[in-house]
């Protein structure tokens, strides 16, 4: 029998996943012996703070965590997600029917759709941006429709460059500020408007939000529910994974609208059984704990922002200085395509860069640099580029 044969069209039409491509490529040059440096995918390197980890190593020898979880997550947990977006944000959630513990917010993006689109719905997503917003919608049977995101507008949509009979058949709206791959910020005014075209076209805003808390010169980026009726059109999801540098640990929460809440939770009370509540007893501890090690991690990426900037800019690369994340959005040079630029410098470097076209064809003309090295690796990282001709 040819298993090939018996693939799901969804399977088959998908694009290879990006950072599997990225690391086959990267397996590639390491086999000829050249030293990686890997500014690809946005791991982050710093290690997850001591006072979290040792709140797991505590309760991972807790039977009492040893069984099934909640699908919804601990109400201790949704309680801690409740009490720090009040704190962070001044927005009241109720624990019980606004909050979702997730297995990382990779999973609930996934989900999201299976709640809401129908074989043949629209699914907006915002271009270029993170993959699984354009795979969540077709597996879901929806239409994904990518709603550009250009220079010359700051990197937010034009809503009005929608087309109308696009907005009226969609059921979502996937958009993510502060932005990935970008880099780029969204204000109050831009919410608000957000929050009108919703309500106008019917649409469930789905924001992405793992960033806010990345940012730098005393930036504070806002929440998205903090605008007035965005709770009536929307939901937010949010990961400790950058944060509190727990990637691995796969935990994250949404919030928001509580009818679409508990429809993501219906989705996934029939696909999972809930994050390991030993994890969630960390989480916890990272939500209500000493915040001193936010302020370590901003004060550390701004410190390689502010280098990386400074080199890149001074070696004829443009790339402007990001308010929030660890990302370098970076305008190719003439004459090469993302993918081009992006395989010369790991060919000839050994550095591993994103090529923007991996976001969506609306990033065609840019690279994406993670700051995920130490400063001196950076430093030989800048090194190497020097010596590339482009």
């Amino acid at each position: 029998m040819n298993i090939t044969d018996k693939k799901a069209d969804r399977i088959t039409q998908l694009p290879p996943y990006l950072f599997a491509e990225l690391d086959r490529k990267k397996e590639e040059v390491q086999k000829k012996g050249m030293d990686i440096i890997d500014l690809g995918v946005g791991d982050p390197d710093l290690p997850t703070p001591e006072h979290i980890v040792a709140k797991m190593k505590e309760s991972v020898a807790n039977p009492d965590y040893h069984t099934y979880p909640s699908y919804a997550g601990m109400p201790d947990f949704r309680r801690a997600v409740a009490g720090w977006y009040e704190r962070r944000f001044g927005v009241h959630l109720n624990p019980e029917t606004e909050v979702l513990a997730l297995i990382g917010s990779k999973e609930g993006i996934a989900h999201m759709p299976l709640a809401f689109i129908n074989p043949g719905d629209v699914g907006l997503y915002a271009s270029p941006g993170y993959p699984v917003y354009r795979t969540g919608i077709q597996f879901a049977g929806g239409i994904p429709h990518a709603v550009s995101l250009l220079e010359k507008n700051a990197f937010l949509p034009d809503l009005e460059a929608i087309p109308k009979d696009v907005a009226r058949k969609a059921k979502l709206f996937f958009l993510n500020y502060p932005n990935n791959p970008t880099g780029a910020v969204a204000e109050r005014d831009f919410f608000e408007s957000l929050v009108d075209y919703a309500r106008e076209n019917e649409i469930i805003i789905c924001h992405d939000a793992p960033y806010t808390e990345m940012s730098y010169d005393g930036y504070r980026p806002m929440s998205f529910l903090e605008v007035e009726g965005a709770r009536e059109v929307g939901i937010e999801f949010h990961s400790l994974s950058k944060t509190y540098r727990m990637t691995g640990w796969r935990l994250g929460f949404a919030v928001g609208n509580a009818e679409a809440v508990g429809a993501l939770g219906k989705v996934k009370s029939n696909i999972d059984s809930g994050a390991f509540e030993a994890v969630q007893a960390a989480g916890i501890e990272a939500l209500t704990g000493d915040q001193a090690c936010v302020e370590e991690m901003r004060a550390t990426y701004q410190g390689r922002r502010d280098l990386m900037v400074r080199a890149l800019n001074a070696m004829g690369l443009s790339v402007a200085s990001p308010k929030a994340t660890f990302y370098l959005w970076i305008t190719v040079p003439a004459g090469y395509t993302s993918a081009a630029f992006a395989t010369k410098v790991l060919e000839e470097t050994g550095i591993v860069i994103t090529p923007g076209n991996g976001f969506g064809p609306e990033g065609e003309g840019y690279v994406r640099m993670a700051l995920t090295v130490s400063e001196d690796r950076l430093k030989e990282a800048i090194e190497r580029l020097k010596n590339l001709a482009f």
